[in-house]
């Protein structure tokens, strides 16, 4: 598991299987000032989550092991003060998740810019970009 970015920030856990994706997430939100940790998969991410507390979630929808409907799932039950954003790139995926609206405040299509998840994570955790 890897951890970047100021050390002060708000929490966020992310959870992709994509190494590439997953590289260019902490690095983009770690410079926003977040403290960035990372799982490759839901299995994964239920062992951090044990391990330390986080402000927001963002998992990807297709994983390996344990998927991020079954990770919101199980998160949005153990720790329900932690927000939740989920990813994916597959249409049948988004609507599959979006009936878990309760469970997630979002669901990303991919591709994003950088700037898009800056913007929707500033939302979600309820900061104000333009300070």
């Amino acid at each position: 598991m890897a951890t970047m970015a100021k050390q002060q920030g708000p929490s966020i856990l992310i959870v992709e299987d994509e190494p590439s994706l997953r590289e260019f997430l902490i690095r983009g939100l770690g410079i926003a000032g977040y403290r960035v940790s990372s799982a490759a998969d839901g299995s994964a991410a239920l062992a951090a989550l044990g391990q330390e507390s986080y402000d927001l979630l963002i998992t990807d929808i297709v994983m390996p092991k344990l998927d991020g409907i079954a990770l919101a799932l199980k998160a949005a039950k153990d720790w329900p003060d932690m927000k939740i954003l989920m990813m994916t790139g597959y249409a049948h995926e988004r609507m599959r998740a979006h009936n878990l609206g309760v469970l997630s405040h979002d669901i990303i299509a991919k591709p994003f810019t950088l700037d898009q998840i800056q913007t929707i994570v500033a939302t979600v955790i309820g900061e104000d970009e333009e300070e």
